[in-house]
């Protein structure tokens, strides 16, 4: 008999008076607050203006919900497109489904559009907004909680969860491991923003650091899930993706070190100084132009003087 657990709800769906809201989408949304609030009070002491990050989240977000679909959907096709499974399935996002490799690959992208939009270096943006990801991805995890998936191994511990009877599920207690997630991304967040005042992470460090530190969590907390996954030499897939990953963080981190040491001074350029360059660089434009019309002119006057000597020396001999 279990004494304690974690008890599971009995519905996904949170209802806002007469509106329904699932609690998946509700801690997506939350976590996607906290990282724009978190992500501009980091930018804003990188020397950065309040609103930027707000800017270019409009291109990151949506770009990092819809490569977190696509990396879920590709990488568990057999749940959408196998016998008796229907891909309209596959669009149903509120149910669950989002891997956060393709969410951070597809969120890059985004941000570096709203990013050279701005004049923005990317890598610099990346290091101000890197605990603040980690932060949603700690609240976004509890929407699993919420459609009860993502859970261990059984286990009579007090911090168990109980799972009820379901499609694809039996009833039961499990290991939490969306909780241990959770926990290791505030931990996550946590060490970035110490090393990062502690050594002055640039160039894309700190975003880096949070990204190896994720992935050396993720790797043992995927190994202790249950849920179905494709495996590759005895591993799941999402075990193998970790620590790919988290070679290439760890790599990038000993080489940028050694390439480009400190911090970025400018992390945004002001307005006044981008429309400067805008105005300067038509100013050369136009320098260029005018220059290629005097030349063009110069070139046209000797040719006519040119002609008049000929015509000048031609005239006696024809008298003659």
């Amino acid at each position: 008999m279990d004494i304690a657990y974690i008890p599971s709800p009995s519905s996904g769906v949170i209802h806002l008076g007469p509106l329904p809201l699932r609690g998946y989408a509700f801690c997506i949304i939350l976590g996607v607050f906290v990282a724009v609030w978190y992500g501009n009070k980091r930018w804003i002491a990188r020397g950065g203006k309040a609103g930027t990050v707000a800017d270019i989240s409009v291109w990151a977000v949506p770009f990092g919900l819809v490569g977190g679909r696509l990396y879920h959907v590709i990488t568990d096709y057999q749940l959408y497109f196998s016998d008796g499974k229907n891909w309209i399935d596959a669009f149903k996002i509120w149910e669950g489904g989002l891997g956060i490799w393709g969410a951070i690959a597809f969120g890059a992208v985004g941000a570096w559009i709203g990013c050279r939009r701005r004049g923005i270096p990317l890598p610099a943006y990346a290091d101000a907004i890197a605990p603040a990801i980690v932060l949603a991805q700690a609240i976004g995890r509890w929407g699993n909680w919420f459609n009860q998936e993502l859970y261990g191994k059984a286990t009579d511990l007090p911090w168990a969860v109980k799972i009820s009877e379901g499609v694809n599920r039996e009833a039961g207690t499990y290991h939490p491991t969306f909780l241990y997630e959770s926990l290791w991304c505030v931990g996550v967040a946590l060490l970035v923003v110490w090393a990062d005042r502690r050594f002055k992470l640039g160039h894309g460090r700190a975003f880096a650091l949070y990204v190896a530190a994720y992935c050396a969590g993720r790797a043992w907390i995927e190994y202790m899930r249950v849920d179905e996954a494709h495996h590759v030499l005895g591993l799941r897939l999402n075990v193998w993706t970790a620590i790919i990953v988290f070679v290439l963080a760890v790599v990038y981190m000993v080489v940028s070190a050694r390439i480009r040491p400190g911090r970025e001074e400018i992390v945004e350029p002001d307005r006044e100084t981008l429309a400067k360059g805008a105005t300067a660089k038509d100013g050369d434009t136009k320098d260029s132009e005018d220059a290629k019309d005097n030349e063009d002119a110069k070139a046209g006057t000797q040719k006519a003087d040119g002609d008049d000597s000929v015509d000048a020396d031609a005239a006696p001999a024809k008298n003659v």
